[in-house]
């Protein structure tokens, strides 16, 4: 393996995340391949959340991010990760706008940080979370539209149940992904999020937004029927990290501030032989 890949799948691994990256699950070279497609998700993402430079700065930084893939794709790739990537997109046929709508959605976090309505927080997954989905299966051969359709439940899902995880962290960054619609549906102000207070309101709030996002999670499952071998494990792990991350917030009674859930060691393991034998 060379020196390049080492440093794309020890990026893979050095990031906390819900579900597993690019996995021993997996066959090495789709794992590989997973897992320069990390690589250019987290690195556009960081570069949004980069909190030391000014919006501006941060825009054309993804910007220039931007250019160079696309430079890439013509053929002059700007390093060796472009490298290895575009060599992954044309060895799979994979589809290129997909890294771009990554890249608009990231571009959206820098400038737009709350949310009307619970479409809009619909309309920002589907360029954040779900174009992943679709390239990895993608690299499986799998394109069928409504396995694609499928998928995009799954990592809407996901992205959802990031947001609730992170509620305080992405507050700190001036951030709310709760929509103005539902906030006001339960009787919930910017000032629960600034004083960081479980009131019974934000929890009732929190309680609904799990339950939409479990149907969402249990809807995305018909997926696993287009699935075999190792994809499907994988799948499987990746669901239940998620829902595990929702059950620990309802097991606190949806108080979240100050009491953000994780997934320990244990808990891999724990959801990895559960996926393996249910």
């Amino acid at each position: 393996m060379n020196s390049d890949i080492k440093k794309i799948l020890s990026l893979s691994k050095s990031h906390y995340e819900n579900f597993p990256v690019a996995s021993f699950l997996l066959p090495k070279n789709k794992r590989n391949d997973i897992a320069i497609v990390y690589w250019f998700a987290r690195t556009a993402d960081d570069l949004a959340d980069e909190a030391e430079i000014s919006a501006d700065e941060r825009l054309n930084l993804l910007n220039e991010f931007e250019n160079n893939f696309l430079r890439s794709l013509e053929g002059n790739c700007f390093n060796d990760e472009f490298k290895i990537l575009i060599d992954v997109i044309r060895n799979n046929n994979l589809t290129t706008k997909y890294f771009l709508d990554l890249i608009s959605a990231f571009k959206q976090d820098v400038i737009k940080n709350r949310y009307n309505t619970f479409d809009e927080v619909l309309d920002y997954c589907s360029r954040s979370a779900n174009p992943v989905g679709r390239i990895v299966l993608e690299i499986f051969n799998i394109r069928d539209e409504e396995a694609m359709n499928y998928s995009d439940k799954i990592c809407t899902a996901l992205q959802l149940t990031n947001f609730y995880q992170d509620v305080e962290i992405d507050f700190a960054k001036n951030r709310i992904y709760f929509s103005k619609d539902d906030m006001k549906r339960f009787g919930v102000t910017e000032e629960v999020f600034m004083s960081k207070v479980n009131n019974s309101n934000f929890s009732e709030l929190m309680k609904f937004s799990i339950d939409r996002t479990r149907k969402l999670f249990n809807e995305g499952k018909s997926l696993l029927r287009y699935l075999s071998g190792r994809l499907k494990l994988e799948i499987k792990w990746t669901i239940a990290g998620g829902e595990t991350i929702l059950s620990k917030i309802e097991k606190c009674n949806y108080q979240i501030f100050g009491n953000r859930p994780k997934l320990s060691k244990s808990d891999f393991i724990s959801i990895l032989l559960k996926s393996i034998f249910s």
